[in-house]
């Protein structure tokens, strides 16, 4: 506990920027033995963890050089404090810790290097200076990412065009699910990134992840419209494409509940609203319903959707609904007029339910509001 009041005041310092005090605090106190390989918390961090987060490159000078800290010193996460400065683009820390000779390509947890770090914020400079010293944008953590990966899902276009043109082959990677910065760059609806990496990279139309998944449907799923266009225009992205589990893309719009996707699908390239998802001939009915999309289900109905479809078990949306447990969306079912009959091997709906409002609705369906 006294160790642990004598450094919380040079932590809070540290954090302030205030050089001043923290010197006289140091000096005075005779610490500076002690601070040179003072871990802080469950984090482990020390004082020049917290100058290097909060920018105070003068508070690292002294660290440094007065005090004799170890620049390579890290943290329980194996930070050091160029993935500080890095991580939270000060510039002037960067420098001045390359300049002080910390490795460029160090690795934390997980496998993240300081331009990784860099990479998740928009701040070219930063990601510049590091490139210069030589860091290396094709290093892959853990996950199989690379710095070109992280800057993808960002989507800073500045960023995505000077890595291509410090290193032109860093687009050729993949995650260790397969999944391409095209992918990533899609997913996250980044669509100035998406249009740089379809001019500059040879990404071939509908490349697939480890699940079967393409950009096109990763930018329909997750509502990112613009990017979907882009990748049917620019790319021949299939709207019909399938994923390991045979779903499209009407289907994945249905689980996410993009209506706008949705009736961009079916109305604008007429996709097939009642198209069967091949493993289990589910309908996007059927997926809406078990998410509880219950107005979802209502735009697939105008759309055409068929209410009594069924799947390869004889389910049809009030089962599936019934299995998320979602009480409102079997209500609207029942009233649309879908009723509870058996599946293939004999199970009502209602067996499905494990929540007492689900089991309602089919206590009292005379009561139910039209």
């Amino acid at each position: 506990m006294d160790e642990e009041n004598t450094f919380k005041p040079l932590i809070r310092l540290t954090q302030d920027g205030d050089l001043s005090m923290l010197r006289q605090q140091i000096e005075e106190k005779l610490l500076i033995k002690q601070s040179i390989q003072a871990h802080f918390g469950k984090s482990g961090d020390t004082l020049l963890h917290y100058a290097a987060r909060h920018g105070h490159a003068d508070i690292l000078r002294y660290l440094v050089e007065d005090v004799g800290m170890d620049i390579e010193l890290y943290n329980s996460d194996y930070k050091r404090a160029l993935h500080e400065a890095a991580s939270m683009s000060h510039e002037r820390c960067v420098r001045y810790l390359i300049d002080r000779g910390a490795k460029i390509d160090c690795l934390k947890k997980a496998d993240w290097t300081p331009l990784m770090m860099a990479c998740t914020r928009r701040n070219l400079e930063v990601i510049k200076v590091l490139l210069d010293h030589s860091a290396d944008p094709t290093i892959h953590n853990k996950d199989g990412w690379n710095s070109f990966h992280i800057a993808c899902r960002e989507g800073d276009a500045a960023v995505i065009e000077h890595l291509l043109l410090v290193r032109p082959e860093v687009w050729r990677t993949e995650s260790k699910t397969r999944r391409t910065p095209l992918h990533t760059a899609a997913m996250h609806g980044c669509l100035e990134v998406c249009e740089t990496l379809l001019e500059r990279c040879a990404y071939k139309p509908d490349e697939k992840d480890s699940c079967g998944v393409t950009p096109f449907m990763d930018a329909v799923r997750n509502g990112h419209l613009a990017v979907a266009k882009l990748l049917l225009e620019k790319h021949q992205a299939s709207p019909t494409a399938v994923d390991i589990l045979g779903t499209q893309p009407v289907h994945q719009a249905s689980v996410t509940a993009q209506e706008e996707a949705l009736r961009f699908l079916v109305q604008g390239l007429n996709v097939d609203v009642n198209a069967r998802a091949t493993k289990l001939e589910l309908t996007a009915l059927h997926y809406a319903a078990k998410e509880g999309h219950t107005s979802f289900i209502k735009t697939l109905l105008q759309l055409g959707a068929d209410l009594h479809a069924r799947d390869k078990k004889g389910r049809s949306a009030l089962h599936m609904a019934c299995i998320g447990q979602h009480a409102g969306t079997a209500q609207t079912l029942l009233q649309l007029g879908l009723v509870d009959t058996e599946d293939s091997t004999g199970t009502r709906a209602r067996q499905h339910a494990k929540k007492q409002d689900v089991t309602r609705v089919f206590e009292t369906p005379d009561e139910l509001e039209p």
